[in-house]
């Protein structure tokens, strides 16, 4: 009985640690009329996850709402609107946080995901943050050498963890996605 309640307790704050992903706003390229928006609209909102996608035609940017409790899938997001034919120009998260510690070229677990943090300063995120995904694919060619710049780590480059990460204790080969704090990846 007392093994049941201690895996009940570990269970729930578990659960507490871990970060939910609510949103994520991304801005697309190549789009060239209304069709274009709706073929992303329609890609978007046939994802499992979410819950509803706003869209403004005039700068070809998504909000994607998520479903409560259920997991986001970012590369399924991405994947979604390079189906339908375009690109991805900037792409961020917005999750809510309890007392989650980040450090430049640390990698942290949110939720059940990999990501190693870039052109931050050590901080600990309370509360609703967004997020700038800053793999490839995820910004413009421009931004992304920019910021591979910011790192010597080998995964930044494949997006898949490397000798740099298996130090930090993530598995070989694991996908980790490389982020800043905020919406400007200018």
């Amino acid at each position: 009985m007392k093994k049941l309640i201690f895996i009940l307790l570990l269970g729930l704050f578990t659960a507490s640690v871990q970060a939910q992903f609510t949103k994520a706003s991304l801005q697309a390229s190549g789009l060239t009329c209304s069709m274009c928006n709706n073929a992303i609209y329609k890609a978007l909102k046939a994802l499992p996850f979410v819950a509803s996608v706003e869209t403004n035609v005039k700068n070809a940017t998504f909000i994607t709402v998520f479903k409560d409790n259920v997991a986001a899938d970012i590369d399924a997001i991405k994947n979604a609107v390079e189906d339908a034919g375009f690109s991805v120009a900037s792409f961020t998260v917005t999750g809510k946080f309890d007392h989650l510690a980040i450090g430049n070229d640390k990698h942290i677990v949110i939720g059940d995901r990999h990501f190693h943090f870039v052109k931050v300063n050590d901080q600990v995120l309370n509360g609703e943050k967004t997020i700038t995904i800053v793999d490839k694919g995820f910004l413009s060619v421009r931004n992304f050498k920019k910021f591979s710049s910011a790192t010597s780590m080998a995964c930044m480059q494949t997006g898949k963890s490397g000798s740099c990460c298996e130090k930090e204790g993530v598995a070989a080969n694991t996908r980790v996605y490389h982020a800043t704090l905020g919406t400007n990846p200018g």
